[in-house]
């Protein structure tokens, strides 16, 4: 008998992600939604990645630390949308047992090492506003090239232990994924071996990494207000306050998603984490760069300044 139950615990070759049932004669419309979605993302994250890069007004840590979180933008929604534009198009929605692992673990290393690096940047603001003149000296190369890796450290070692995990739990008859994609949370559900240990591993690890970079990101901005309170005038509290505005846009919509989907003993509504997972996986990085570029006036002196030297290259090139 134990023979016949490990033959069924490898029998599971691939799961189905059943996405959204609701919806399943609007898939091509989903499907094309998803496609626009995704190239604006693509696009708007890469123009500010490439401004970055080629504004030397934009070489200060503020705008490094921006051009990493557009990076993580960029293999976070590549992680995930491709395979569920695919699915909608062909009406296949099965995703092999290595590519749901594979995605697990992406979704959860890129989502971790945004959280602290969006942590990470309100230090960054937290310096640039409580000691200015020391500020460029103390953020210097160095010490952001080291918060960068720390950020991806934590965010793999976060990961790694959940994964292993959930790589070594059988998985017997049901194959079926009640999302548009592979969440470690509701795949560790599937194991027919007891999963409470690996769920309460996958719980107490997401609480930590969100709860822990909320409180150092909340810590930042207490001390940013009260210096910001202390300034003079109205008119310099506003403009002092505009610089962390983007941010602080970013971090509602990324924590307040993912603390609603994850840190939590007992899951909420599946369509409701679906809906959630969606503004994770697709509104907030559509909106990040607009959010960053069009409410930051050095963003938008540098789309300018590009603009125009586009257009002199165009002018000079065209016959």
């Amino acid at each position: 008998s134990s023979d016949a139950e490990m033959l069924n615990q490898t029998t599971v070759t691939e799961f189905f992600l059943l996405g959204f049932p609701s919806l399943h004669h609007q898939e091509h419309l989903m499907a094309i939604t998803l496609l626009a979605s995704y190239l604006i993302i693509l696009g708007g994250n890469l123009l500010i990645i490439s401004l970055v890069l080629a504004e030397r007004d934009l070489y200060r840590p503020m705008y490094f630390f921006l051009c990493n979180l557009s990076c993580l933008e960029i293999f976070l929604t590549t992680s995930i949308i491709p395979k569920a534009i695919g699915n909608l198009l062909m009406g296949r929605r099965a995703i092999s047992y290595l590519g749901c692992l594979t995605q697990c673990y992406f979704y959860s290393l890129l989502g971790y090492i945004e959280f602290v690096l969006l942590a990470v940047m309100s230090y960054d603001r937290y310096m640039a506003i409580c000691y200015p003149l020391q500020y460029l000296m103390l953020m210097n190369s160095q010490l952001c090239l080291q918060l960068l890796l720390g950020s991806w450290t934590v965010g793999f070692l976060a990961t790694i232990v959940s994964v292993v995990l959930v790589a070594r739990m059988p998985f017997c008859n049901d194959n079926h994924i009640d999302h548009f994609f592979c969440d470690c949370v509701l795949l560790i559900k599937l194991s027919c071996a007891e999963t409470q240990i690996v769920e309460l591993i996958s719980f107490m690890t997401s609480s930590v990494i969100l709860l822990g970079s909320l409180g150092m990101t909340a810590m930042s901005y207490l001390y940013i207000i009260n210096s910001i309170l202390r300034l003079p005038s109205s008119s310099s509290q506003h403009k002092t306050f505009s610089t962390c505005s983007s941010h602080i846009t970013i971090v509602i919509l990324g924590y307040g998603s993912c603390i609603f989907m994850y840190v939590q003993p007992s899951s909420h509504h599946l369509s409701c984490n679906k809906a959630v997972a969606l503004i994770n996986t697709l509104v907030t990085p559509l909106m990040s760069p607009f959010i960053f570029s069009l409410r930051n006036q050095l963003m938008k002196d540098a789309l300018k300044a590009g603009l125009k030297r586009s257009a002199l290259i165009f002018r000079k090139h065209s016959p």
